[in-house]
């Protein structure tokens, strides 16, 4: 069976080697790793070429866009097994070998495993903060999922779902969550999720990513992400609109009071009455000239 470690990268050259070194030492070999560069200079080049290594492939993106990114791998490689590392994530020895054993025992066609966020914020309430937004804990054992989670430290069984040439959203280039939309395409579909509890990786967050703004943005926006699924499928779902809009107004004003009161107690809760009361108003203000850009062009 074949398998392709997929690193899409944006002008982080330290954690892509970091990353690309990662997957080197895994007890598993990859079959091939891609590297898709996404920097319109092409800066990653440098770095790929360093390593030597023959199952090692450099692909150049020039167009900004992380679904584009995505797309470009996906195309370059025949693999059977598609694995989305991304290139501010370090993997552990183990992490192929419990992805591949995961997805086998548990039938399923997507599995995901667990991330640790791994940076130096200043406070209790932004490191718990930073932690609920970039740490994927999930259950101690490996069990199947009612939904799934992000690309990043995952694993796709080609033969179990089909997957077009272009499966992930380039209308979210700049905003993210073109995977969330490409695994609820492939839920719609029937595929089943798992979840790889040895999979271990480590997520590295840029300090530009751990600030109030981006952070509250970051959580504003996977707020919006119920709404606008509804709105942009292929027949907009308005009940859902006003449904989930409606929830939202809901929560804005049970939790930005919690927020206010249970920060200065507790900075775990207020955490997360903090990132709740986020993604209420992302619920409300769904609309897409209200969504936070993070990355294509806006990060250019």
């Amino acid at each position: 069976m074949s398998v392709a470690v997929i690193i899409p990268t944006f002008r982080r050259p330290d954690g892509l080697k970091a990353a690309v070194e990662s997957v080197q030492r895994q007890s598993r070999p990859a079959d091939e790793i891609i590297i898709v560069d996404n920097a319109p200079e092409g800066c990653a080049r440098s770095v790929a070429d360093a390593f030597r290594d023959a199952r090692i492939h450099y692909l150049h993106v020039p167009e900004p866009g992380v679904a584009n990114a995505r797309n470009a791998g996906l195309a370059m490689t025949e693999a059977r097994y598609i694995a989305f590392l991304d290139d501010d994530e370090i993997a552990s020895e183990h992490w192929l070998a419990a992805l591949l054993h995961s997805q086998a025992a548990l039938d399923v066609a997507v599995v995901f495993g667990p991330l640790q966020a791994r940076t130096k914020a200043r406070g209790r309430l932004r490191q718990n903060l930073l932690n609920r937004l970039y740490s994927r804990p999930g259950p101690d054992e490996d069990q199947r999922l009612d939904k799934p989670y992000g690309c990043g430290n995952s694993l796709i069984d080609r033969n179990a779902v089909k997957i077009g040439s272009r499966p992930f959203d380039t209308a979210l280039n700049e905003t993210g969550g073109e995977d969330d939309a490409f695994f609820a395409m492939l839920q719609d579909e029937g595929a089943r999720f798992g979840w790889a509890s040895q999979a271990h990786a480590i997520e590295c967050v840029d300090p530009r990513r751990a600030g109030w703004t981006y952070m509250l943005s970051r959580s504003f926006a996977f707020g919006q992400g119920p709404s606008q699924t509804c709105a942009h499928g292929p027949r907009p779902d308005w009940l859902g609109v006003a449904r989930w809009m409606a929830i939202g107004v809901v929560q804005l004003a049970v939790f930005a009071p919690l927020a206010v009161i249970v920060s200065a107690i507790n900075a775990r809760q207020g955490a997360s009455f903090i990132d709740r009361t986020a993604q209420a108003a992302g619920k409300i203000c769904w609309f897409d000239r209200f969504s936070p850009r993070f990355y294509g062009r806006a990060a250019s």
